[in-house]
């Protein structure tokens, strides 16, 4: 039998899930292996150190730089209020007094009598690191945070914009063909992640963020609609750090492209459950995906089994992301071994796809996706 490996989504219900949670700097982490959490506890947090201004005393008070700690007030480490006097001169018996005030709440990191120049610091950035999923602890990484596993289902999209967000799941459409429209948006969804079906425009995202709605799953979306969301054409980049008020998440591709029947069945039948999404995407080298994660106790499987590789294979279910099929769903049905030449000239192999409505088409395998179940 011919084999060959393809990049693929996976779409499992069933499946051990490994998340590594990572501060951006060496902090403290509070956790401990065997530890249950749930998503909005945190594992790990640091302190970023605060912005700094500099205020140059010799300028505003007109002295020597060498001579600026015979007129400061405060020494170096003691903290500050906005516009306390940080230092300030003699005056004329008493009166006339020029002084420079505190700009910021912080503390004084340094005084040079070289550039006649006081430092303030804010106060320490706090950064913490939550769970994200509910879970539990396996593995510490020293300084820097913790691997949570859950088990549950894992979903991978096509495509998302937003950082990570938990909600409770619940399904607005009845079909995975039916749009998320703005009617369908209630202001018993704060708080939520709801999952439509085929495509969601702007006008439906700005309504589910007015109502607190924390997420959006659906099967595409139209670039035009992306554009008007995020304000700015998207290029190659990594996605995720958008503050748009909630986190989108497209399993299918761009335009009006049903969800997956297999993914919105699924996504059907954990509704109401909490639901762990986030958006960030990268689509050149190192590729990120975004997810969603539901966690769920071992004994509760239902559907899937956990994925096995990336392998085609006849009966493999894939998708397609090229023209003129893109979007459709099949199932390969013959993996020729022989390279065929295409309109350019150029030979590849090739295989041949049974898609969901009984056609056979005969696609270049770089054009099709594994998806994993």
């Amino acid at each position: 039998m011919a084999h060959a490996y393809t990049p693929g989504l996976k779409v499992a219900a069933g499946t051990t899930i490994r998340n590594e949670r990572r501060l951006p700097i060496e902090g403290e982490v509070i956790v401990h292996v065997g530890d249950r959490i749930e998503a909005e506890d945190v594992v790990a947090t640091a302190s970023l150190p605060g912005n700094v201004q500099l205020v140059n005393i010799a300028n505003l008070l007109s002295i020597p730089t060498e001579d600026i700690r015979d007129y400061t007030v405060k020494k170096e480490g003691a903290p500050v209020a906005k516009d306390e006097i940080i230092a300030e001169t003699k005056g004329l018996f008493g009166l006339f007094k020029s002084q420079a005030r505190a700009p910021i709440d912080g503390t004084i990191e340094t005084i040079s009598d070289v550039t006649g120049q006081v430092i303030i610091r804010e106060a320490p950035i706090p950064v913490d690191v939550r769970g994200h999923i509910a879970g539990s602890i396996v593995e510490i990484i020293p300084n820097e945070g913790a691997v949570v596993e859950a088990y549950g289902t894992y979903i991978q999209g096509i495509f998302g914009v937003g950082g990570e967000t938990v909600g409770i799941l619940e399904v607005v459409v009845d079909s995975p063909n039916a749009p998320l429209t703005t009617d369908l948006i209630q202001a018993t969804h704060r708080d939520k992640i709801l999952c439509g079906g085929a495509v969601v425009g702007n006008d439906a995202i700005q309504e589910a963020i007015r109502q607190g709605v924390k997420g959006i799953i659906v099967g595409g979306i139209h670039d035009g609609d992306l554009r008007d969301l995020l304000g700015y054409e998207l290029g190659v980049a990594i996605t995720g750090s958008e503050a748009l008020g909630l986190t989108l998440v497209i399993t299918e591709g761009f335009g009006k492209i049903s969800m997956a029947a297999r993914t919105f069945d699924l996504l059907k039948a954990q509704e109401g459950m909490t639901a762990s999404i986030n958006g960030a995407t990268q689509i050149r080298a190192g590729v990120v995906r975004p997810e969603i994660i539901i966690p769920v106790d071992a004994q509760e499987e239902t559907v899937g089994a956990e994925a096995t590789g990336d392998a085609l294979d006849i009966g493999t279910p894939i998708r397609i992301i090229r023209e003129p099929y893109f979007g459709e769903l099949g199932r390969v049905s013959d993996l020729p071994i022989e390279l065929q030449e295409l309109e350019t000239e150029a030979k590849v192999r090739v295989l041949e796809v049974k898609l969901e409505d009984g056609n056979k088409v005969v696609l270049p395998r770089a054009n099709v996706e594994i998806i994993e179940v």
